[in-house]
């Protein structure tokens, strides 16, 4: 019950606009019933050929009803369909502010696919909240009050009757949906959940797939994961049919049971036989109001799955999270590491052991080592993603943990060998690194990070479309363009993650050109496997299985006989050979 407790609390600041479009649902639903048996008790006083003028009371009605109705349904439509779509952008918003502080620690594990369909399909189905599960069990509730009371008018019995088959319908039949669908709505929705994610997975990795003989695999499990997903929505179809079928017969039974119940009545001449066939029509109306129950049972499992679904992203404890009172990060601050350990779950073994380094500003700093050392996760603590399991990591004095992330990345500028490029123009991705720059300030840019000449030959220059992740560009040309945007962006502290991983010798040469433009002026922390231009930093830490074991200038180390100088030896090798 929590999970639906959470969701009408996301409704609650649409509680008067709820209101008013239950009032009118109850108010159509009083008018299409007042219509039939108006018209019901028209005709049979017209069948008795009485006196017209005592009809016209009853024609106004009719007409009023026939007219009203119309409007008073285009009213509720405009303001439950306004509600439910506030409440789906609320819930987005929402759920993308609960998604933000995990990244990337708190979603790691998580497959993209599965998050694209929380995002998008288990919101869109909270659409079913309030128009198919609050709304008509409130309209339900005050429309079976209204028919009651109206046939406690007429007599006892009827009104006994007509509740009794009203109970049947809007409780027992939804009660029975209920039952038959246990568990099938979080079912579906897991179902769905697995089909998308993987054919995001499959449409990802397409290339390899292919290339590898291996497409039809992926049709083959996609197939298998919608005939399941298939198989339980027929089932929920047959569920929904049955409940159809088995309302209209129970509305049809009322009908004749009202009027056996009132004939009792027109025989002791306690009412008048005019009012028999308007007393049926006037039940047969009111289950308008209770039909829908048996699909807003249906919904209520599918929209209490798809809350849990999104209420357990929400309930993901981030990695890092800002103080109560954040301290301010000095404009030029010096980034220390102070035998820091870190690992990224317990019982892991340890990413980082003990490291400790000063980055003085102005200074260059470059962090080397093999594959797995954990230099990538220095760059994660650096930046605030993570906090690091033992010591501490320092910016200005400050540790990172008494300072607020946001105000920590804004003195930083990072380059990585996977930055993102957005499926957007250049001039977008440029203006990720500083919104609002202006047309000199990103010729500038592109201009030092060496690219202003590919960009001069595209179509449409800075207004070209990249594609999804930057495919329409070479390798070379993202990095630069990364490196462009880390210009803009204009930090006091840069740091720079193994930009030139997997770039031939000839672009890795321009993307460095472009590196050494960015980095000049800037504090600048270089992690690299690549042992080249490292002359021009301060100092180089060699880390091996999260420990810094060399240290100094690379002069010193190339001849020290340690790692860096056997790391040097086969990148030589290597290239020797290439």
């Amino acid at each position: 019950m929590s999970v639906y407790r959470r969701l009408l609390g996301l409704l609650w600041p649409y509680r008067r606009r709820v209101a008013l479009a239950v009032l009118l649902g109850v108010a159509t639903i009083v008018a299409n019933t007042g219509l039939l048996a108006t018209a019901a008790y028209l005709l049979s006083e017209a069948a008795l050929v009485r006196l017209l003028f005592g009809l016209t009371g009853a024609v106004y009605l009719v007409r009023l009803f026939g007219l009203s109705r119309a409007f008073l349904r285009y009213g509720e439509r405009l303001i439950s369909h306004g509600v439910t779509f506030r409440l789906l952008a609320r819930v987005r918003t929402w759920t993308y502010q609960q998604i933000e502080p995990l990244a990337p620690g708190g979603l790691v594990g998580k497959r993209s696919g599965d998050l694209l369909a929380r995002i998008v399909k288990d919101v869109d189905e909270l659409e079913h909240l309030f128009q198919h599960v609050i709304g008509p069990v409130a309209v339900a509730f005050l429309t079976v009050g209204c028919a009651v009371g109206a046939l406690l008018i007429f007599g006892t019995a009827p009104a006994l009757v007509a509740l009794a088959f009203l109970l049947v319908a809007g409780i027992g039949l939804p009660l029975l949906s209920g039952l038959l669908e246990r568990g099938r709505g979080g079912r579906r929705l897991a179902a769905r959940s697995e089909l998308d994610a993987q054919l995001v997975d499959g449409v990802q990795g397409m290339a390899d797939l292919l290339a590898l003989g291996r497409g039809a695999d992926l049709a083959l499990s996609a197939g298998e994961l919608g005939d399941r997903l298939g198989s339980e929505q027929r089932r929920a179809s047959v569920v929904t049919g049955l409940h159809l079928g088995l309302s209209e017969l129970v509305a049809n039974l009322a009908l004749v049971a009202v009027v056996l119940a009132a004939i009792p009545l027109v025989g002791s001449s306690r009412m008048g036989g005019v009012y028999l066939a308007a007393l049926g029509l006037l039940v047969m109306g009111s289950f308008e109001a209770v039909q829908p129950l048996g699909r807003a049972f249906q919904f209520l499992g599918r929209t209490g799955a798809a809350g849990e679904r999104l209420f357990e992203l929400a309930n993901v404890r981030p990695a890092v999270a800002d103080p109560t009172e954040p301290v301010p990060v000095p404009a030029m601050p010096l980034l220390e590491f102070d035998h820091v350990g870190f690992a990224y779950a317990p019982g892991e073994p340890r990413a980082l052991d003990g490291v400790t380094f000063a980055l003085e500003p102005g200074s260059r700093l470059a962090i080397v080592g093999p594959s797995g050392a954990g230099k990538s996760t220095i760059v994660a603590l650096a930046a605030r993603f993570w906090d690091p399991t033992e010591g501490e990591v320092r910016l200005g004095g400050r540790d990172l943990r008494h300072c607020a992330q946001e105000d920590v990345r804004s003195h930083l500028a990072v380059v990585t060998q996977d930055a993102h490029l957005f499926n957007n123009t250049v001039r977008a991705n440029l203006m990720v690194g500083r919104p609002g720059a202006t047309e000199a300030e990103l010729a500038t840019a592109l201009e030092r990070a060496r690219l202003a000449e590919l960009i001069e030959s595209l179509p449409q220059g800075l207004d070209t479309w990249v594609g999804e992740h930057g495919q329409r560009l070479s390798g070379g040309e993202r990095q630069r363009l990364a490196i462009a945007r880390a210009l803009l962006r204009d930090a006091p502290l840069l740091i720079v993650d193994e930009v030139t991983a997997n770039l031939d010798p000839i672009v890795e040469g321009e993307v460095l050109v472009a590196i050494r433009e960015l980095m000049d002026g800037r504090t600048t922390l270089l992690i690299t496997h690549r042992l080249v231009q490292l002359d021009d930093v301060d100092e180089v830490l060699v880390l091996d299985h999260g420990r810094v074991v060399e240290r100094g200038t690379a002069a010193g180390l190339a001849m020290a006989n340690g790692l860096y100088r056997r790391l040097l030896d086969a990148q030589n090798q290597y290239l020797t050979l290439a």
